[in-house]
């Protein structure tokens, strides 16, 4: 991919025209799904090029990345991330990896177009960063979401009791589980720079419920984003840093919020995450990971 092409470029901006039901479209949703693979995209002459990241975190995905990452000069490197979510204690550990890389981050679909090296795209497929996803997205020391892009949360649940959640049978052991790895998406979630609405939303929404989607509001509110990418002549970006929030070192019910500090607008049901007795995933409502 370093080689070769007339012209790749990410697309971030603008509205996405692909068909839903096109093969193209079909084909991406599909590698959302899958094991999460790395590539390096090269954007020769004008830009140094990014790190592309689509598919799920499995068990194996920081071992992939560090195999990926031999030979590369990738600190400070942008990795842009089209991604259903996966395994949250490997996901943490891979979102540590790329803080101390001093990642950029963001949520986008790389593409090769016929049109001059310069111009960008605007025929792409939107890019979604989903659950455990979104914590990825998290570690990026600056973080960009574009207005196309689809940021959504939930719980962690087991994965191999998401599809019928509410009849699953749990044990204490579980329980246990999902307890100690809530702890540590917590803490991860502090040291990332991020706010305690993150984690409020996201463990407010059951698996048997819809994905919650992040307005930019609420992509603000929860530290998810940090800067904001303008258009400038000949194609150029400014990123410019966005006055930062105070992160709320707080995880409150939503049965206990007040008039002057109100919760987000979801679900006030009380959670019910319950994990195996390894590692919990987050998941989505149809069961991928």
């Amino acid at each position: 991919m370093r080689h070769g092409v007339a012209a790749i470029c990410i697309a971030l901006l603008g509205p996405a025209t692909m068909p839903a039901g096109s093969a193209g479209a079909g084909v991406t949703l599909e590698l959302r799904k899958l094991p999460m693979k790395f590539s390096w995209i090269a954007c020769q002459p004008n830009c140094r090029g990014w790190v592309s990241a689509v598919g799920i975190v499995t068990a194996d995905t920081p071992r992939v990345f560090d195999e990926f990452a031999l030979g590369q000069q990738l600190d400070g490197a942008t990795i842009v991330l089209d991604s259903s979510g996966g395994a949250v204690n490997e996901a943490i550990a891979l979102g540590r990896r790329w803080r101390d890389l001093g990642a950029l981050t963001t949520v986008g679909v790389s593409v090769q177009t016929n049109t001059a090296q310069s111009a960008p795209s605007d025929k792409a497929p939107v890019a979604y960063c989903e659950s455990m996803c979104v914590f990825l997205l998290l570690s990026g020391k600056t973080r960009f979401v574009p207005e196309t892009a689809h940021v959504r949360v939930h719980q962690i649940w087991i994965g191999d009791r998401a599809n019928d959640a509410k009849a699953a049978t749990y044990s204490a052991d579980d329980l246990t589980t999902v307890e100690r790895d809530i702890g540590r998406l917590a803490k991860y979630t502090f040291d990332m720079g991020g706010a305690g609405d993150l984690l409020s939303l996201s463990l407010n929404v059951p698996p048997w419920e819809d994905l919650h989607e992040l307005s930019q509001e609420e992509l603000r509110l929860t530290g998810l984003v940090t800067t904001r990418m303008l258009d400038q002549p000949g194609n150029k970006a400014a990123v410019v840093e966005l006055t930062p929030k105070p992160v709320r070192g707080r995880f409150v019910s939503s049965a206990v919020a007040t008039k002057t500090n109100p919760e987000p607008a979801i679900s006030a049901k009380s959670a019910e995450a319950m994990g195996s007795a390894g590692s919990v995933s987050a998941v989505g409502p149809l069961g991928q990971h």
